[in-house]
C-alpha cells in the first residue's frame, strides 16, 4: 500500500525577518589645509637674518663647523632636510667647486658651483672626519648621518640665540628663492637652481620679488 505524503497546509503567519541596522550615513567635511602663512608667522629669512643663524650655530657647542655648514648649504643651495643630512662626499669636488645636487620629491637633479666660504667650512668638516667617512654631515655618536630631528633642532637653538622664533628648515630653502629672484635670477634659471620640476612652484618667489617693479614710476 503507498503512502502519499501530504504537505501541511497550516498557516504559520509571516517569518519575522530580523531588522537589518539601517545604515548610518554621516556627511564628513575634508579639513582643507590652510595656506602655510596661517599656522606660521614668516615664510622665510632675510639673508642679513640667515647670517645671524649662520654665526650662532657657529658658536654653539663644540660642532660649530660643522653645524654652520650644514645652515649655510642649506640656505646657498636651497636644499630640502632630506637632501642635505643624505648629501654624500662623493656629491662634492672641493677642487673644482662644484656641489652634485640630488633633488627629492620628483625634483631635478643639478650641478651647483660653491663658493670659497662653503669650501673653506667642508675642508675643515673633512679633516675631522675619518679618511673613509661617506657623509658629510654626521653624528659623534655613530658616524650616521645628521637626523631630521637633529637638524631642526641645532637650528632651532641657533635661531633663538639671535631672538628668531619659528623657524624651522624649509625656511632656508625660501630664503635662497626669494635671494635669487631679488638679486634678478629669472624665473627659468631659478626653477633649475632649486629643482623644480614644475615652474609653477618658483612662480611664487617671483611674485614677492621686491624690485620686479623698481622704475616703473620716474619722478
Amino acid at each position: 500500500m503507498l503512502k502519499v505524503w501530504r504537505t501541511s497546509t497550516k498557516k504559520t503567519g509571516p517569518r519575522r525577518r530580523s531588522a537589518a541596522a539601517a545604515p548610518t550615513i554621516v556627511k564628513r567635511k575634508v579639513p582643507v589645509r590652510r595656506p602655510n602663512s596661517a599656522y606660521r608667522n614668516r615664510e622665510y629669512l632675510s639673508e642679513r637674518e640667515v647670517g645671524k643663524v649662520i654665526a650662532a650655530a657657529g658658536a654653539q657647542g663644540r660642532h660649530g663647523i660643522r653645524d654652520s655648514a650644514l645652515i649655510l648649504m642649506a640656505y646657498r643651495h636651497g636644499l630640502r632636510v632630506s637632501e642635505l643630512i643624505n648629501m654624500t662626499w662623493r656629491q662634492l669636488d672641493l677642487d673644482a667647486g662644484r656641489l652634485e645636487v640630488r633633488r627629492a620629491k620628483g625634483g631635478e637633479d643639478g650641478q651647483h658651483p660653491i663658493g670659497g666660504r662653503e669650501i673653506r667650512g667642508l675642508r675643515k668638516l673633512r679633516r675631522q672626519q675619518p679618511v673613509d667617512a661617506r657623509y658629510v654631515f654626521v653624528t659623534d655618536r655613530t658616524g650616521a648621518p645628521m637626523t631630521r630631528n637633529g637638524f631642526y633642532k641645532l637650528l632651532e637653538k641657533a635661531a633663538k640665540t639671535v631672538g628668531l622664533d619659528d623657524v624651522h628648515p624649509h625656511l632656508l630653502r625660501h630664503a635662497c628663492g626669494f635671494k635669487l629672484v631679488n638679486d634678478g635670477m629669472d624665473t627659468l634659471s631659478l626653477a633649475a637652481y632649486l629643482g623644480h620640476a614644475n615652474i609653477q612652484n618658483t612662480k611664487r618667489y617671483a611674485r614677492m620679488n621686491a624690485t620686479r617693479f623698481d622704475g616703473i614710476w620716474r619722478d
